[in-house]
């Protein structure tokens, strides 16, 4: 087989030069100055044929070891939990596998309805009124919550607690200068936050942000820091990992103002780090507020029940000056994979999943011989130190087949000898036998 990759021929080339009224390439290009074109062929490798082409793509593919061919304990952020088989069977459905709405939504009723029963989950687990239809990511609606307190509270000072996600930290510092943020960071104490050093950082400031549970694994006093914030006049935000609210308090109930978070570990696999999607849930005070759009639930002129978009704060919607976010694509297809696993947990199965990943870290805490880095309770994730740097132990637990963690050095100044180690429901007591096993062959 000799045909390119690109179809494009000689014959093609010629007839467009002829259509647009030049003979060759170099009288196309001879108005940019001779100073800023390349006068060199390109660096690259010769072109391949398709077949070439894929079989050099399966090549660079196989490179990878994803975590259904190594034993992976990898989590901070993104986490294997199980994905349903029914999640695919309802995504690639027609009426929802085009995730994008048309300009007049209310042509797709299923599309709506959808997104209507997605906000209803997510505020029936964060405890609170009202739900945007997603956002991109659990980092973008940090900055999306700074953008809601700024307008609300007329403070422009954000506190963030040094225990979240770094990820999500370093997107609001990206978003402050555009939105003339003042960004605070407050240090942990022992793995999680002390609530009398978030109040002092909490004064003037018109949001805290704190997680829970923490990047480090540790489950923080979260009540006690929504209410340093609250008495400072700043709205509290929990940024919560979804699957730990079957056994954990809803922030609503602890007296948060805004709940968002990372939505992939309830439906979605971990896809290389995304695309995924955030949730972000408020009390119904900050409706006019929140970024993306909102469904809303009606009835038609027979009565009949129907969806439509109720709220939608895109600037060529409204406003611009009265925008709240330049992007209301939401992350549809992938939240709805969230609802149907949810809907498929139910109550008492979302309640299972988190109390058997903290059953899980139990066993590991017991079964491997390396000390806690944090005296401090933990929902799924373990932070233990390492004789020797965590991303040697990493290196060497590989190549025996076992992803064995995230080496927190990597965003934490001090804790280059820490493995953070995440058991998901998908990890069974024998597998963390074998991880026991292997680190303590390549930390002896």
């Amino acid at each position: 087989m000799t045909a390119g990759y690109l179809s494009l021929t000689e014959r093609d080339r010629e007839e467009m030069l002829e259509a647009i009224g030049v003979s060759s390439m170099e009288e196309l290009f001879a108005q940019i100055p001779a100073a800023v074109r390349l006068d060199r062929e390109l660096d690259v490798p010769p072109a391949l044929t398709e077949a070439e082409l894929f079989r050099h793509l399966e090549e660079l593919a196989a490179k990878n070891a994803h975590a259904g061919v190594e034993l992976s304990f990898l989590g901070a952020g993104i986490y294997d939990h199980y994905v349903p088989a029914i999640v695919d069977t309802v995504l690639q459905r027609g009426e929802f596998l085009t995730a994008y709405t048309p300009y007049q939504p209310e042509m797709s009723q299923g599309v709506l309805q959808a997104i209507f029963e997605y906000q209803t989950v997510i505020c029936e687990l964060t405890g609170m009124d009202v739900s945007n239809a997603s956002g991109y990511d659990g980092f973008t609606v940090a900055a999306d919550a700074c953008f809601i307190a700024k307008h609300h509270t007329g403070r422009s000072k954000v506190v963030l607690c040094e225990t979240l996600n770094p990820q999500l930290r370093q997107v609001v510092k990206t978003y402050a200068p555009g939105f003339g943020l003042e960004i605070v960071e407050v240090p942990h104490d022992g793995g999680t936050t002390d609530p009398e050093r978030l109040a002092a950082a909490a004064v003037g400031a018109g949001i805290v942000i704190f997680p829970q549970p923490n990047f480090f694994g540790c489950l923080e006093p979260a009540p006690d820091l929504a209410q340093a914030a609250k008495e400072a006049g700043a709205l509290a935000v929990a940024h919560v990992d979804i699957t730990s609210l079957g056994v954990l308090e809803a922030p609503g109930a602890y007296g948060c103002d805004i709940a968002i978070g990372e939505g992939q570990g309830i439906g979605n696999a971990q896809s290389y780090g995304g695309p995924h999607y955030g949730f972000l849930a408020a009390r119904s005070e900050f409706i006019r507020r929140m970024p993306g759009r909102i469904v809303g639930e009606t009835t038609d002129l027979n009565g009949d029940r129907g969806f439509v978009l109720t709220l939608q704060t895109r600037e060529q919607h409204i406003r611009r000056e009265k925008a709240t976010s330049n992007m209301t694509t939401n992350q549809t297809l992938l939240s709805l994979g969230g609802l149907v696993t949810l809907a498929w947990l139910g109550p008492q199965g979302l309640r299972e999943l988190g109390e058997t990943c903290m059953a899980l870290v139990g066993y590991a805490a017991e079964r491997i011989h390396l000390p806690a880095a944090f005296d401090r309770p933990a929902f799924k994730e373990l932070a233990l130190r390492t004789p020797i740097p965590a991303r040697d132990v990493i290196r060497a637990a590989r190549e025996r087949g076992v992803h064995p963690g995230y080496a927190l050095g990597r965003d934490v100044e001090g804790m280059d000898d820490v493995l953070l180690v995440a058991f998901t429901e998908k990890r069974t007591p024998a597998e963390i036998d074998r991880l026991a096993g292997v680190l303590a062959e390549v930390c002896s």
